[in-house]
């Protein structure tokens, strides 16, 4: 028997999200660039899609309707409604991958994350925040996407979101996004190092033996110098 440390198989489930605006999706396309080892599990919503958006790539868009048959169905890990519209995490396929050893990130709102944190307590949450509430706020109108009255109902939501950050296991400030993607790439590897991944450590009786003989060899060297 050889001498290895065998980790844990098992991929790990990583929940990022935060405030309306912060780059979140963003970030994950380039921390996407480095890793090959990770899924990204798109989302159900009941909105409509945005100029620029694509379906699959974004969102997976569905009726409102359509959406609460699901709910009936049991098809989401989690939902929740945000800003008047439904947005749903689909089961299938997330288990499949973190069982062949997979990370799965999940891009989804507050609400929908503590969901998570409830169901599955040992995944990995990472909140992102804007670098402050006046970059915030442009951003969110910079988009074009929204008359004055949701974006203010975004902009005063975030405030309350942002008190959650506490419950995360990381935060990462998205002031460059380079640096931001530096950071989450950082935590997923030092996630994957932990020393709670290890299952079993093997060392056979062969390299006990040598082991013992090079430190007595050590030993008697050091005797010898004195």
């Amino acid at each position: 028997m050889s001498k290895i440390i065998k980790t844990r198989e098992k991929g790990n489930l990583i929940v990022i999200s935060g405030p309306s605006g912060a780059g979140k999706d963003t970030i994950v396309r380039e921390v996407l660039k480095k890793n090959k080892n990770i899924w990204i599990s798109i989302s159900m919503t009941s909105r409509a899609i945005r100029k620029g958006e694509e379906e699959g790539r974004d969102y997976f868009f569905i009726t409102e309707a359509e959406f609460k048959r699901r709910i009936k169905d049991d098809v989401f890990l989690e939902y929740a409604k945000y800003n008047d519209h439904y947005y749903g995490t689909p089961k299938d396929k997330i288990n499949e991958k973190l069982d062949a050893g997979i990370d799965v990130i999940l891009v989804i709102e507050i609400q929908g994350a503590l969901k998570v944190k409830e169901l599955v307590p040992d995944a990995i949450f990472i909140f992102i925040l804007p670098p402050s509430m006046a970059e915030l706020r442009k951003r969110l109108v910079n988009r074009k996407t929204e008359d004055r009255d949701k974006i203010l109902k975004r902009f005063r939501r975030a405030y309350q979101e942002i008190n959650e950050v506490t419950k995360y296991n990381y935060v990462v400030t998205n002031d460059d996004l380079e640096d931001a993607a530096n950071k989450v790439n950082a935590i997923l590897l030092s996630e994957r190092c932990r020393v709670d991944r290890i299952e079993e450590v093997y060392l056979n009786n062969e390299e006990e033996e040598i082991h013992e003989l090079l430190v007595d060899k050590d030993l008697e060297n050091k005797e010898r110098e004195l």
